[in-house]
C-alpha cells in the first residue's frame, strides 16, 4: 500500500526527512482502506519507518488487532533533491549545480538506484509473506518503491516517465505468491473517490489489473 495524502503547504520534495505526518484527508484515506480490508484475512502489518507510512498502517493494524511492524527496506527512495522544491522556473533545476546529477535517467544519477531499491523491497515483501505465510500481509511503502518492485515483477524496464505510474495515493498493489513464487500482481484503488481532483485519472481504475504469472 501507498500511504495517504501528506500536509506538505510548501510543496517540498520531502523524500526520507523526518516531521512529514499524514493531511486530514490522508487520514480519510488511510480509514477508507481499512474498512476496505477489513474483512481480509490479514495476520502481519508492517511499515516504513516514515511517519506518513506508519500513520497510514495503524488504522489497519487497529482493525485486525495487529502492532504495526517497521521495515527500514519498504523506506522511501533516496533523492539527492530532498528537501527542496523540484522545477524549473522556481525550484531548485534552476541552480546549474545540481544539473550533473541528472546526466542518467538509466541508474538514476539522481538518488538511490532502481536496482538496490529491487533488492530491499523484494527483501521485504518476501519477509511479509513468511511472516503472514497461509494468510495475508499489507506493507504500507512509498511511490517511487512501489512501482520499482512491481515493474522488477512484471519484467519491465526499470527506468520510466514518473507521469506514468500506477500508483495512487493510499493505492494497493498486491502480490499473490504460491510457496515462494509470485504468480500474480493487481492494483486497486479504494479511496479513489478521495483522491484531489488534479490526480484523478492518473492511477487507473478501482479494479483489479496487472498480470498473472505462468509455470
Amino acid at each position: 500500500m501507498r500511504h495517504g495524502e501528506v500536509h506538505n503547504p510548501e510543496g517540498i520534495l520531502y523524500g526520507r526527512l523526518p516531521g512529514y505526518h499524514l493531511s486530514e484527508l490522508g487520514r480519510q484515506m488511510a480509514d477508507r482502506v481499512a474498512e476496505h480490508l477489513a474483512d481480509r484475512d490479514i495476520t502481519h502489518v508492517v511499515a516504513s519507518p516514515l511517519e506518513r507510512a506508519q500513520e497510514t498502517a495503524e488504522p489497519i493494524g487497529k482493525a485486525h488487532g495487529l502492532e504495526v511492524a517497521v521495515d527500514e527496506r519498504l523506506i522511501e527512495a533516496d533523492n539527492i533533491f530532498q528537501g527542496k522544491t523540484f522545477g524549473v522556473g522556481d525550484g531548485s533545476l534552476r541552480n546549474p549545480g545540481y544539473w550533473r546529477y541528472l546526466t542518467n535517467p538509466f541508474k538514476p544519477s539522481w538518488g538511490e538506484p532502481y536496482i538496490e531499491q529491487v533488492v530491499r523491497m523484494m527483501g521485504a515483501l518476501a519477509a511479509a509473506r513468511d511472516a503472514a505465510r497461509g494468510h495475508e500481509a499489507v506493507c504500507v511503502s512509498h511511490q517511487l518503491p512501489i512501482w520499482i518492485v512491481r515493474s522488477f515483477a512484471e519484467r519491465r524496464r526499470l527506468w520510466h516517465d514518473p507521469r506514468k505510474r500506477q500508483c495512487s495515493l493510499a493505492s494497493l498493489t498486491s502480490f499473490t505468491y504460491e510457496g515462494d513464487r509470485i504468480v500474480s500482481i493487481g492494483y486497486r484503488e479504494p479511496a479513489r473517490d478521495l483522491l484531489p481532483a488534479h490526480l484523478v485519472g492518473k492511477g487507473g481504475k478501482d479494479k483489479p489489473v496487472g498480470k498473472s504469472f505462468g509455470a
